[in-house]
């Protein structure tokens, strides 16, 4: 179930913040910009509008007064204090509810105008805060190139590849013609740099890019657009249990039969449907799993692989994550400062933990959320109560007041979202009341790329990307669709599947419902996973068609919590919970998404899960390969070939649209949308099964055996 269909708007996009759980009601009319505005990807044009209302801020690199620099211009621009430390995660807004703030990491913010008319003056007393670097505009894709409400901040940056021949002298000549200059090189890669205009800014620099891109010499030039990524946890949001009674998982689960007789076994085991579906669906039902813990039978369940998750932050110290983690051989030539278990290309930090700044920054609204009254919530938050009301006028102060914290609570503990991917990985029962991953013994290399609230760069998509292939890793999960098309991005995903042919790359079909999956996923050459759910339909947010490779359970929560992924949370931690006097005396806090008290486990829904239950399965493969006799294109092949239709159904709203799409034909120009991840290809018509499960639904138990049989 989406996001949209509740609030209107889409996608694991991490365009977090309580003012995100309302954005159905309070989305502006925005105008269109007369100016045409555009980037290109691969030679076609990816068009852009400038949002009215709305200003980006860059801070200068300090920090004052014991806040973030977004509370303080919240501080500055109302006049005032900051009501209660903060708003939903990372948001807060002036007492006039005209303007709000919304971090989008430390260095930048996001300014949420009520009117366009206001954007001037409110400019003008931004740039007069000393701690202001700048301000620069906002800009998103069309409605119809996406469903996804995100926003895209222009700072004036560029990303360029360079021709491999060029000295270094031969480049610095070529920036001073085109009037450039150098910001550093991208790690980890061959003649990739950040440069930047020395004449102009603002959307003037798309038009500086488009133009490097016709230059003798540059192979490719990008913005370095900053962005907010659509994310999984609104797709939570629909559920708000102020209609559904809160499902109680201590009675379901003494309901369950038990998986008996397995290598891994755990009290939750019967919980977690997309390694072994029979306890959920019974022995007459067909199976709508991954055949998982059959596989972990006849396998070394993940023993020796390594997978890379590049995601937000991962904390690996959980007790079902620490046996799993990578940890740096001695000797390693390119090692960065202190790097022992992974990188945090965010903060530029050996940690992906959250730090004690982030922490700060979270904290605040999460503790309201649970120690405020419905007075004090419906009065730290008006904009949303109002808004909430608007729509739902017969609901109580109680029911409002409650939505508002579950949104709370679940847009905080979406910011762990690394961690949640790397547990269906390689999560390993750390007691008998923990969890098991797809692959229990395989090995994270925790690698973090998106920033709080989404923010992501096409700058850290590449050293993310290029930083797994120099630690030789055997698989990349990114869970991040939605992510701008880049064609530096492209590029640096060919050179690494170029040279390293034994290296499979898992991503994300996307959340958005569409025909055509998400970018990066959308690059040939990297496996997309679309997503079911437990009653073998595809998942209703699971984009399909062009590009899809497979699918493998992502969960639905719209009827039950119990139908998303079970995997590893992040607020478990003690840390978290100091300050907060009346902590939850049992799970389901957050739109019942949180199994146990303290977070320490939750269950998900979205492609982004789908993609680590099929990473999962490559690492079970690969394990039973140890001298690599198998290359990517054989081991997908086996993936694809093992998949099947077995278990899973059309439903009747997809049989229609795809008798829509059959009967008047793809290209049909009525019918065509602008796909999300700016990768098109004339398609003929395939059956209803490969249009929305492409080769099918993963089968591990038969993988493995295939890639036994090849020895």
């Amino acid at each position: 179930m989406t996001m949209r269909r509740l609030l209107s708007s889409l996608l694991l996009a991490t365009f977090l913040g309580s003012s995100a759980a309302v954005y159905w009601m309070l989305k502006p009319a925005h105008a269109q910009n007369n100016q045409e505005l555009f980037y290109t990807f691969f030679g076609k044009k990816i068009a852009l509008t400038e949002q009215p209302d709305a200003i980006a801020v860059s801070f200068k690199k300090f920090r004052s007064r014991g806040k973030p620099l977004y509370l303080r211009l919240q501080d500055d621009l109302a006049g005032g204090s900051s009501t209660r430390g903060g708003r939903g995660a990372g948001s807060t807004s002036a007492a006039n509810s005209e303007i709000e703030v919304k971090s989008l990491g430390e260095q930048y913010a996001i300014v949420k105008l009520a009117s366009s008319e206001l954007k001037t003056q409110v400019t003008q007393k931004i740039r007069q805060q000393q701690y202001v670097e700048s301000t620069l505009p906002i800009l998103s894709r069309p409605a119809s190139a996406s469903s996804a409400p995100s926003s895209i901040i222009l700072p004036n940056e560029i990303l360029v590849s360079f021709a491999p021949n060029l000295s270094e002298g031969e480049i610095n000549t070529l920036l001073n013609q085109q009037k450039l200059e150098m910001v550093r090189k991208l790690r980890f890669t061959k003649n990739r740099y950040i440069v930047k205009s020395r004449d102009v800014n603002g959307t003037a620099i798309l038009n500086v890019t488009n133009q490097l891109n016709q230059v003798a010499g540059i192979q490719s030039a990008t913005p370095n657009f900053i962005q907010s990524l659509p994310h999984d946890l609104q797709l939570q949001a629909q559920q708000a249990r102020t209609d559904n009674p809160t499902e109680s998982i201590p009675t379901l689960l003494t309901t369950l039969p038990k998986l008996t007789n397995v290598p891994f076994p755990s009290n939750l085991l019967s919980l977690e449907w997309h390694l072994n579906s029979t306890p959920r669906r019974g022995n007459s039902l067909p199976r709508t799993d991954v055949r998982a813990t059959e596989a972990w039978k006849q396998s070394h369940s993940g023993e020796r692989v390594v997978v890379a998750v590049i995601d937000s932050l991962i904390q690996w110290d959980h007790p079902d994550l620490a046996a799993n983690i990578y940890t740096l051989p001695p000797g390693t030539p390119d090692a960065m400062p202190g790097e022992t278990h992974g990188w945090d290309f965010v903060k530029n930090s050996p940690d992906t933990r959250i730090g004690d700044e982030e922490m700060a920054e979270l904290q605040p609204a999460f503790r309201n959320s649970f120690e405020l009254t419905t007075a004090e919530i419906l009065k730290t938050y008006p904009r949303e109560a109002e808004a909430i009301a608007s729509k739902r006028p017969k609901w109580s102060p109680d029911e409002i007041a409650r939505y508002i914290r579950n949104y709370i609570q679940s847009e905080v503990a979406s910011q762990f979202h690394g961690t949640w991917s790397s547990g269906v990985i390689a999560a390993r029962p750390s007691t008998a009341d923990g969890i098991a991953g797809v692959a229990p013994k395989a090995t994270i290399l925790p690698i973090r790329g998106i920033g709080l609230n989404g923010r992501i760069s096409p700058e850290t998509e590449i050293e993310t990307i290029a930083y797994a292939a120099a630690r030789k890793v055997d698989v990349i999960n990114m869970s991040f669709g939605g992510s701008l098309p880049s064609q530096d991005v492209a590029n640096e995903i060919f050179s690494v599947l170029d040279e390293h042919p034994n290296l499979v790359m898992v991503a994300s079909a996307g959340n958005e419902d569409v025909d055509g999956v998400s970018f990066p996923a959308a690059v040939p050459g990297v496996l997309s996973v679309g997503a079911t759910n437990l009653d073998g339909q595809r998942a209703p947010y699971s984009s399909y068609g062009q590009r899809l490779d497979v699918v493998a359970p992502g969960g639905d929560t719209s009827k039950a919590s119990s139908r998303g992924i079970l995997t590893t949370g992040g607020t478990w931690m003690p840390d978290w919970w100091r300050g907060v006097t009346q902590p939850p005396a049992k799970g389901n806090w957050g739109w019942g998404t949180v199994l146990d008290p303290r977070g320490r486990y939750v269950q998900v829904q979205g492609t982004s899960f789908s993609a680590p239950v099929t990473s999962g399965v490559v690492a079970l493969m690969k394990s039973e390969d140890p001298e690599h006799h198998l290359n990517r294109d054989r081991l997908l092949n086996i993936i694809k070939k093992t998949s099947s239709y077995n278990g899973l159904t059309i439903s009747k709203a997809d049989a229609n649209r795809y008798r829509l799409q059959a009967g008047t034909g793809v290209n049909n120009p009525q019918l065509q949308i602008p796909r999300p991840s700016g990768v098109y290809k004339p398609a003929p018509i395939v059956s209803a099964q490969q249009y929305y499960f492409g080769s099918g639904l993963i089968n591990a138990e038969a993988a493995v055996q295939a890639v036994k049989e090849q020895h």
